[in-house]
């Protein structure tokens, strides 16, 4: 049976997907920032993009944690 290529064509979606991932947790952390700075609108249209990015994996702490901030700038 033939093996994937190192180069295969799943590795650049893997490799976008983590750097999606660690552009979530910078956002997170800058949001966060913004928030406790009073800047809740600017710190919501950080985040936002970003986790609207995702389209699966929901249940991980990053992207729940991502949601509890989203959800409470939006309260």
């Amino acid at each position: 049976m033939p093996r994937l290529a190192k180069n295969s064509i799943a590795e650049p979606y893997a490799e976008e997907q983590e750097t999606k991932l660690w552009e979530l947790r910078a956002a997170v952390s800058l949001a966060g920032l913004r928030r406790d700075q009073g800047r809740r609108v600017e710190a919501r249209d950080l985040l936002a993009p970003v986790y609207n990015w995702f389209t699966e994996g929901f249940g991980t702490p990053d992207l729940k944690d991502a949601k509890a901030l989203l959800d409470e700038l939006n309260a």
